[in-house]
């Protein structure tokens, strides 16, 4: 048996000022064909773990690209059609095949392709025909469309968030692939759609029992598969918005009954998971308010991972204008002041100005005085699922303003913050702060909420528009809610 698999991968904001082109995927740890023996990442988690499932069921394996973007603007056409034919032409080579499993997103969208997956599982299945086996693993921010329902045999995408089950879910894929493959089931995909807009957590309850319970359902063997895609807000495209994917052996109206009652389910708890944000003031309060203890605040609006350029400044000049001390927050993208800190050295103090270059989402720069604490030719953080990220030459710095007190991280490659060793790494301590702002939306909470007293969300005005009802949508015309209280 013959198994075929590839990843192509990027979130798209479509409100955002940066363009996805073709060095943003070949940059990013591209692979022609063995990504899968690289050290582990976003983009090859999956792929790792297929290649050691197939090894021991004695498949023959055939590896096609690794190529993952940075979450950012819409992809260039160019770009995505060229990385899109580079498998579709290893595919054709591979030929015959039984298994087809590809690691993509959800939300990649580019210009002429409001959904860049469904094109290519689409064209995926004029090759292999309508016998092989066709399984995609996603991304619990993804759009979905009939094209992909109609198109492949298996969807499983991840369920938590922060995405620490990368690996499990990709063995989830293979084993109902292979299943599938020998002819022991007969996978249908129901979806149900949830006119929800929103961003679920699921450490935190009712979300922690809820995914508990999606995983506990197939355990049993009530169901073959269940997700909760929740969509991405910041993608505007025609079929935007939450689904329930449920997949049952053979029986349609089961596959379709059981993604009603759990969307129902996620209905029924919505004003509970509503997602609230502080302003900048308001989560800087909330820290000094505490006589001890560490308040770890999410930047959300300038996370690079949901496509922003992570060099606003609004949250830090909060904190300068309101002389917060004994305090930390990163990273901030900014490779022309890394290369002036570089320069500098350790030890080194100078003026610097920060931040503040992609467009209004990324606000005003700062002219700041710095000290540089320490500076880095190559900086990695831990990941998700085990992975690793790299942020290129880095440094730490303080600002000093007044009693100073600031400490900054700032980096040459745009990533949103996943561990604390973003700022240990460097030799920034965390403990000894009152306040770490991290510019990430969720997936730092792993790390970080051990370590915090508190943790809080916050949305400045500039970047990522974190009120869901006002998003302002051209494509997506459908009524949803918190905008609409029933629709």
């Amino acid at each position: 048996m013959k198994l075929f698999m590839a990843a192509l991968l990027t979130e798209t904001n479509t409100f955002s000022p940066l363009p996805t082109g073709r060095e943003a995927f070949l940059g990013n740890g591209f692979s022609r064909n063995a990504g899968s023996a690289a050290p582990p990442f976003w983009g090859n988690i999956p792929l790792i773990t297929w290649r050691r499932l197939a090894a021991e069921a004695g498949m023959e394996v055939i590896e096609s690209l690794t190529a993952n973007a940075q979450p950012g603007g819409t992809t260039v056409r160019a770009a995505y059609e060229e990385l899109r034919e580079l498998i579709l032409a290893d595919l054709r080579a591979a030929q015959p095949t039984d298994i087809v499993l590809l690691n993509l997103h959800g939300a990649m969208v580019a210009e002429g392709y409001d959904d860049c997956e469904s094109d290519l599982v689409r064209r995926v299945r004029e090759i292999v025909g309508p016998n092989a086996v066709i399984g995609v693993e996603l991304d619990l921010h993804c759009h979905l469309d009939e094209v992909l329902r109609e198109n492949a045999d298996l969807i499983v995408i991840y369920k938590e968030y922060p995405h620490v089950d990368m690996a499990e879910r990709a063995e989830d894929l293979f084993r109902l692939a292979l299943r599938t493959a020998q002819r022991e089931i007969r996978p249908v995909i129901a979806y149900h759609p949830l006119p929800m807009i929103n961003m679920w957590h699921t450490p935190v309850e009712p979300m922690r029992s809820f995914v508990a319970d999606m995983l506990g359902a197939e355990a049993r063997g009530e169901i073959l598969s269940l997700s909760f895609a929740h969509g991405f807000p910041w993608g505007d495209v025609p079929h935007l918005g939450a689904r329930v994917v449920a997949i049952a052996d053979g029986d349609a109206d089961h596959a379709a009954r059981t993604a009603e009652a759990w969307g129902a389910r996620l209905w029924a708890m919505r004003e509970v998971t509503q997602k609230r944000f502080d302003t900048p003031d308001q989560s800087i309060d909330a820290a000094l308010a505490v006589p001890s203890g560490t308040t770890v605040v999410a930047e959300t609006s300038d996370n690079a991972g949901g496509g922003a350029p992570s060099d606003c400044t609004a949250m830090l000049a909060r904190m300068l204008a309101r002389g917060v001390r004994d305090a930390a927050i990163g990273m901030f993208w900014d490779p022309i002041a890394v290369s002036f800190l570089r320069e500098a050295g350790a030890g080194a103090t100078l003026p610097l100005r920060l931040g503040g270059k992609c467009g209004p989402m990324s606000g005003d720069p700062l002219d700041l005085l710095v000290r540089v604490h320490a500076v880095t030719d190559r900086h990695v953080q831990s990941g998700l699922s085990g992975g690793r990220s790299e942020m290129g030459p880095s440094a730490w710095i303080e600002a000093q303003s007044g009693d100073g007190g600031i400490h900054i991280i700032v980096a040459s490659e745009r990533q949103q913050v996943f561990h604390p060793d973003a700022f240990t790494g460097l030799g920034c301590t965390l403990h000894d702060k009152r306040l770490v702002v991290v510019k990430s939306s969720q997936h730092f909470y792993a790390g970080f909420a051990p370590l915090a007293r508190e943790v809080r969300y916050c949305a400045a005005e500039a970047g990522i528009l974190r009120d869901f009802a006002a998003i302002p949508y051209r494509r997506f015309t459908g009524r949803y809610w918190p905008k609409v209280e029933n629709p």
